[in-house]
């Protein structure tokens, strides 16, 4: 016996997108009100004097005050000298200043895990054998 199906299942298109977002909002926000009433993206990007990029980092801070990191590149010819923990030290400051108590990011353990431990970061959980022989390694750093 087969259970007849009263829906169907299709490509998200744009005009979708805020239906579901304001869903899980009103879902969340029943349970844990909100501290702030949008994303703030904060979005930078570095430029040697040639007006060249060199790195950047894109993130923002949520609802509940809390810095996202999701992306931080540093040319290879930029690497260990600084720039990375600049920029992240920079993108801190601004979500500290803007109420944020905790930022989170995630990186693989081929990219950059020393890097973050060694600016303050504290690993929060991982999954391993992804991608295979690899590990996602997940980190918190909470602001004082």
């Amino acid at each position: 016996m087969t259970e007849e199906l009263n829906y169907t299942i299709e490509v998200c298109q744009k005009e979708n997108l805020r239906k579901i977002i304001d869903g899980i909002d009103e879902y969340n926000f029943n349970r844990v009100p909100a501290l702030a009433k949008v994303w703030t993206p904060l979005e930078f990007v570095a430029k040697d004097k040639a007006g060249i990029e060199i790195g950047g980092i894109l993130g923002g801070v949520g609802c509940w005050n809390g810095l996202e990191i999701n992306l931080l590149w540093v040319k290879e010819d930029y690497r260990r000298k600084g720039l990375g923990s600049h920029l992240l030290k920079y993108i801190e400051k601004i979500a500290l200043n803007s109420g944020a108590t905790i930022s989170m990011l995630d990186t693989f353990d081929f990219q950059a895990e020393g890097f973050y431990l060694k600016n303050g970061y504290e690993v929060i959980g991982e999954i391993t054998d992804f991608p295979k022989g690899h590990k996602r390694i997940y980190f918190a750093k909470r602001f004082e």
